[in-house]
């Protein structure tokens, strides 16, 4: 068949390796460059790990996307997964780090559980005085999105997909499976499937019911001396405890020390809009992650990155089937690490048209 995909972040790049491995004829539209730096796949470095909160499915799912990843990296001839595993922090009984080590628990999978002494040895960055516990995991790191962005690119073209790059899509005619692009161009297919992330709104508005868009920012940092080799050995920090919501990405290749928090987000209805940073906005994020950690006022802004995300109320993906056409949205912001993954099921569904089972999938019902 001959096949539309409509954005070019991990998940549509991903839908056209797949198709493409299927012997699909495949047009992929991108709106800027191959990574977008606006877009959710665009930033140097995300997270891959195995924590997720008891009875959620997503834990149990990560075997899958791991299973992905090695099938892309084969293909690319080049791994581009730091598995330098994870860890986690609990301030107050019940916090979300108290979920995820839940999860692991019920899942058996595997995690060390440090007392606070203990953490701040191992992790000088942590204040003891500020934990219940730390926990670790090596069930996880840290993903390169560029690299496997330039590397996805570069065997798509190579492989037959026809790549438009700064080619915006402004209207998709679900029943005629068409997309018209900014310039006017009418292109037919036989499919069309749309990833394209926080811009998807864009092209459906009646979706704005089931997906709410954000505008989230990141702030890289640049450690205190003495605190810059335990940050370069340290594994990812995927929640700090309390309300904070907040994560960390230690320095890998490109990427430098990273963090960002849920607690820094806002509704912004158009994905462009609202885009540069803000003057003092790095330190207000560097500022929500003491406590627990130490010295924060150390930390130097070398950088704030500004995203766009699309939220579902629940947190889980969303797709939709529309005549001709399949909508595929992320859970939340935490999507990337089963981008690979999602293009293998997507391809899928194509293939065999099993909706119900490619929904349940996304949703972690299966």
């Amino acid at each position: 068949m001959r096949i539309a995909v409509v954005g070019a972040g991990i998940a549509g790049l991903s839908t056209a390796w797949s198709l493409a491995k299927q012997g699909h004829q495949v047009i992929l539209f991108e709106q800027a460059t191959v990574p977008n730096p606006l877009g959710a796949s665009g930033d140097h470095h995300r997270i891959i790990r195995r924590a997720y909160g008891a009875g959620s499915g997503y834990g149990a799912a990560i075997t899958e996307a791991y299973d992905a990843w090695d099938e892309l990296w084969a293909d690319l001839g080049a791994s581009w997964l730091d598995a330098r595993g994870f860890m986690a922090v609990s301030r107050e009984p019940g916090d979300e780090a108290e979920d995820y080590l839940n999860g692991l628990r019920e899942g058996g999978w595997p995690c060390e559980v440090l007392e606070p002494g203990a953490a701040a040895e191992r992790f000088p960055f942590l204040d003891p005085d500020t934990l219940r516990y730390a926990f670790v995991s090596p069930e996880g790191g840290v993903l390169h999105c560029r690299r496997i962005a330039f590397g996805l690119a570069a065997w798509l073209q190579a492989n037959g997909v026809s790549l438009r790059q700064g080619m915006r899509v402004t209207e998709v005619d679900p029943a005629a499976a068409s997309v018209t692009t900014e310039d006017g161009r009418q292109i037919e297919a036989d499919y069309v499937i749309v990833t394209a992330g926080a811009w998807v709104t864009k092209l459906f508005p009646d979706l704005v019911s089931d997906l709410t868009t954000y505008r989230t920012a990141v702030v890289y940092l640049k450690p205190p001396a003495h605190l810059a080799d335990a940050w370069a050995h340290a594994p990812v920090v995927l929640d700090v405890g309390g309300e904070t919501d907040g994560y960390i990405l230690p320095p890998t290749a490109e990427g430098g020390l990273k963090f960002g928090s849920g607690l820094h987000k806002f509704r912004n209805a158009d994905a462009d809009a609202n885009r540069d940073a803000v003057e003092g906005e790095g330190e207000i994020l560097r500022n929500l992650f003491s406590p627990p950690m130490r010295d924060i006022e150390q930390y130097g802004v070398e950088n704030v990155v500004t995203c766009a995300y699309t939220f579902t109320a629940d947190e889980r993906f969303f797709v939709r089937r529309q005549d001709r056409c399949l909508v595929v949205s992320a859970c939340s912001g935490h999507g990337y690490k089963f981008g690979a993954a999602v293009g293998r099921r997507v391809a899928k569904f194509v293939d065999h048209g099993d909706f119900e089972a490619l929904q349940a999938w996304m949703r972690a019902e299966a």
